[in-house]
């Protein structure tokens, strides 16, 4: 595992350093240049929360992934930098589903003048470091907010057009057993709809562009605009120009992926 190759991969140029801009620069670098991707789940290939297993995925494989190989990898190359950063369980869509969603997100934050959380594994999260306090914060064409919850848990409050709504979080080491013990059950549980369901989503500097299904959608200041994709060939040329992902076997996917849209939205 080398920096310097992570570095490359999202585009970054200079020397980094352990400050604000530099963070702001590589979390903003891995969104736009590494898609979040859960593929390797719809092909049933096993998915770890080993960073080193995410390197050679993200970096040297040229993939993307979700949000154990991304937060994984991204707070490892912080650390390298000299970043002091802190692994969480995080609970995506605990408001909604409760205490069952803990360990369903790694979470992280890093302390400079004060904490603040950083996020590239919720697929269409925060873009930028935001202070650890409760408040609105303005990052580009959408609002995210912070909430102090008790029980020293946090609540990340996403745009109101993201995927997942919120994920809840505690300043507290991580329990990598609980995160392995869920990573294993979303990639493998035909409840999870990571199995269920094909999803890549990546940053734009003015959106965020997402595949979920046979669908293919553009989020931004204007809205909301979906594009249904009506052949595998369509599938393949969105997979490799929208998210720069050329993988021959996510062909074998279509029948499913067009089974799965028929029976949510009825046949095309």
């Amino acid at each position: 595992m080398e920096l310097q190759a992570y570095l490359d991969r999202i585009g970054f140029t200079g020397l980094p350093a352990p400050d604000l801009a530099t963070l702001a620069r590589i979390q903003r670098g891995h969104l736009e240049h590494i898609p979040y991707e859960n593929l390797d789940v719809q092909l049933r290939r096993p998915v770890t929360v080993d960073p080193r297993d995410a390197f050679a995925k993200l970096v040297t494989a040229g993939r993307g992934g979700w949000c154990y190989e991304m937060n994984g990898l991204f707070g490892w190359a912080l650390e390298q930098v000299g970043f002091r950063v802190m692994r969480m369980t995080g609970a995506v869509l605990r408001a909604q589903r409760g205490d069952v969603a803990i360990g369903n997100h790694l979470a992280l934050t890093v302390d400079l003048d004060q904490p603040y959380l950083v996020d590239v594994g919720l697929g269409d999260g925060p873009s930028e470091p935001i202070p650890l306090r409760e408040g609105r914060y303005r990052q580009g064409w959408r609002t995210v907010r912070l909430e102090r919850l008790e029980g020293e848990w946090w609540r990340f409050h996403n745009h109101e057009l993201a995927f997942a709504g919120s994920f809840d979080f505690r300043r507290q080491p991580a329990d990598w057993n609980l995160l392995a013990r869920q990573c294993q059950w979303l990639q493998a549980d035909p409840d999870s709809r990571f199995v269920q369901n094909l999803v890549c989503l990546r940053h734009r500097p003015d959106g965020v562009t997402a595949l979920v299904g046979r669908v293919l959608k553009t989020v931004d200041a204007g809205g909301s605009r979906d594009h249904i994709l009506e052949t595998p060939e369509a599938h393949a040329e969105a997979l490799a120009t929208q998210f720069g992902i050329n993988l021959p076997d996510a062909a074998g996917l279509w029948p499913e992926i067009a089974r799965r849209h028929d029976e949510l939205f009825g046949p095309s």
